[in-house]
């Protein structure tokens, strides 16, 4: 398979002996069957063998999905696959040494943004204890992908997924790129406006693929509300895939035969597909962001 020239900013990775017990209790309200059944490095390669470039981070879920990964094996993938991987750091406040990680994945491991799930880890982004990592991330230009929207898992508060939550953050911090993953599903709403809003808030459209009607409401809200600039392509692996996200999304219109409803229009879709985070997320010409090569896409066809 030939590389396309776009790029997945939403793969996570893990090893076998990270998947606790927890995870497969929750298998019955997921995606079974369509998803991956491994996430390594080695699999992840051949996966994203149709994109340029991918954007990979571990979870750390343990008590809410079952998935307990580190940052070390973002950067082995990393290493062992410097033309296809960029790897950002996960980051849990409710750890004491959360600052000493964090500081040790971006300075010594080299990883270049951070992700966190603040529904997963059961901390709300007003919690004092994110302060020092809001203040390293936009002294250090370093972006935060932030999963926003609902989940599977039982224990994880939900009203924590909410994208409303996300612009006092963005007002404090106007330097701190924020990127909101999933689109903020089912509220939408909310990640749209605020995206449109704060010049620092963006969105992607990883794992929406597989509730095509929810997925076509939301580009066409996208679209009525201006930000189709602002999104990204994304697939959130394992849990979907590259081949059927671009498809699900190039193909968002087929359930709307017969119909007058309004369409996905066909630079929305292209521009999504050719969306660049390397040229959004990082500032300027500051060292960090030079260690993130390979820039991908280009103007909307």
């Amino acid at each position: 398979m030939t590389a396309r020239a776009y790029c997945d900013c939403h793969v996570n990775i893990w090893n076998d002996e990270h998947v606790l017990p927890l995870y497969h209790q929750l298998q019955g309200r997921i995606r079974q069957g369509e998803m991956a059944p491994k996430a390594d490095a080695d699999t992840l390669y051949r996966e994203m063998a149709g994109v340029e470039r991918a954007i990979v981070f571990a979870l750390r879920y343990g008590d809410s999905i079952g998935v307990e990964s580190n940052d070390e094996l973002t950067a082995a993938a990393v290493a062992k696959y410097p033309d296809k991987f960029v790897g950002f750091a996960y980051v849990d406040p409710r750890r004491p040494d959360c600052m000493e990680q964090l500081r040790h994945a971006i300075e010594d491991l080299k990883l270049t943004g951070v992700k966190f799930g603040p529904i997963y880890n059961g901390v709300a982004l007003s919690d004092p204890r994110l302060v020092p990592v809001y203040e390293y991330l936009q002294k250090n230009n370093i972006p935060l992908t932030l999963h926003m929207g609902t989940t599977f898992a039982r224990n994880a508060p939900i009203e924590m997924g909410r994208a409303i939550h996300v612009e006092p953050i963005a007002l404090r911090y106007p330097d701190l790129v924020m990127v909101l993953a999933h689109m903020g599903h089912p509220w939408y709403e909310e990640c749209i406006v605020v995206a449109r809003k704060q010049p620092n808030v963006f969105c992607e459209i990883s794992a929406l693929v597989y509730r095509p009607w929810q997925y076509y409401n939301i580009l066409i809200c996208a679209q009525e509300y201006r930000i189709t600039d602002k999104i990204f392509f994304g697939t959130d692996f394992p849990f979907s895939r590259v081949d059927e996200s671009v498809d699900g999304l190039l193909g968002i219109n087929d359930q709307l035969e017969g119909t007058r409803l309004p369409r996905v229009s066909e630079e929305t879709m292209q521009r999504i597909l050719r969306s660049d985070p390397f040229a959004q997320w990082w500032h300027g010409d500051d060292p960090l962001a030079a260690r993130v090569v390979g820039r991908v896409g280009g103007p909307p066809a």
